[in-house]
Formats: C-alpha cells, structure tokens, sequence
C-alpha cells in the first residue's frame, strides 16, 4: 500500500494553452471544480480556464484567501484606486500544495510595506512588490477609508513616503504602478 499518491502532471493541452515563458516550471497545480487549471510558477499563476488563460504575476497579487469550509480559494488583483479590483473565485477539493506555494510567492514579492500616518488615525500604506523572480520595484499605495488620495496633505504625505522607502531599499528608478 503506498501511503502518498502519484500525483497526475498537467496535460501537455493545458501547458500548451498557459503559454508560459520558456523555462517556466510549474512548482504546483491543481484543477478546479468546473475544469479551470491553476498553475503555479516562480514568477505568476496562471488561470487556464477552456476558454482563455489568465497570467497573474505574483506581485500583483492583492490578496489571497482560502475558504475550507467551501473549499473555495479567492485571488484579488491590485487595482488602480477607485476602480474595481479583479477577483478570482474557485472551487477547490486538493488546493494544499498550490495554497503553500501562493502563500510564499506573494511574501516574497513584498519588498517593503509601511504605514504612514496622515491625519489622527487615517493614513496609507506604503507598498513596494517586485516579482520573486527579480525585475523593478512597483510602489503603490493603499489608503484608508475616507482618505481622498487627491486631497493635497495626503499626496504630499504619499509622496514623502515613497521617496522614503525609495532611497532605504536604493530604488531610484520610478515604477509606479
């Protein structure tokens, strides 16, 4: 009796519709509920669904959460401010492998985040990502509810703070996102 199963590889149909880079690995998968494969590389995840594939960069990752009592994992793009973020729902029965390898690839994007005060206990925080497979930092910042990030303190606080968590990580080119 073996006590670990043989897991199945990814058909060579689905890679194929991936389109992944060459020399991309695919480190862990798994199938969802409705036939969607989701690939997990170094650099991104990849939503391969019948009909189109997504590539979703680890740094672009908002947030991730499991759901075990629906089996139901949820991707949350980052967006730019006002827009709706994109959010993606699946339906999983064997996530474990795919859930530990998105848990450390979205950490290792994460070069630097820091809250930043702006008025009484409303502030921002400052976030700087970059693929786990090297390339630029992207800064961005997310703000609290009821802060306009047009009202000019708080650019002028926002500002400050990326130039400041620029020049601690030596990031003097300008990606923002």
């Amino acid at each position: 009796m073996r006590l670990f199963a043989r897991r199945e590889g990814v058909p060579a149909d689905v890679l194929e519709r991936a389109g992944l880079a060459r020399g991309e690995k695919v480190l862990a998968h798994t199938v969802t509920d409705d036939g969607t494969w989701l690939l997990g590389t170094r650099g991104l995840l990849a939503v391969v669904d019948p009909v189109e594939t997504r590539l979703i960069p680890w740094e672009r990752v908002e947030d991730a959460a499991w759901d075990q009592e629906a089996s139901r994992l949820k991707v949350t793009e980052i967006g730019s401010y006002g827009d709706l973020r994109p959010v993606h729902a699946f339906d999983l029965q064997d996530p474990a492998l795919l859930l530990q390898l998105l848990r450390e690839r979205v950490t290792a994007s994460i070069v630097l985040q820091r809250r930043v005060p702006v008025r009484g206990k409303q502030g921002l925080t400052v976030i700087g990502r970059r693929s786990p497979v090297g390339g630029p930092v992207i800064w961005m910042n997310a703000y609290d509810a009821g802060l306009d990030p047009d009202d000019p303190e708080v650019v002028m606080v926002a500002d400050r703070a990326v130039a400041d968590a620029r020049a601690e990580v030596g990031d003097d080119v300008d990606h923002p996102i």
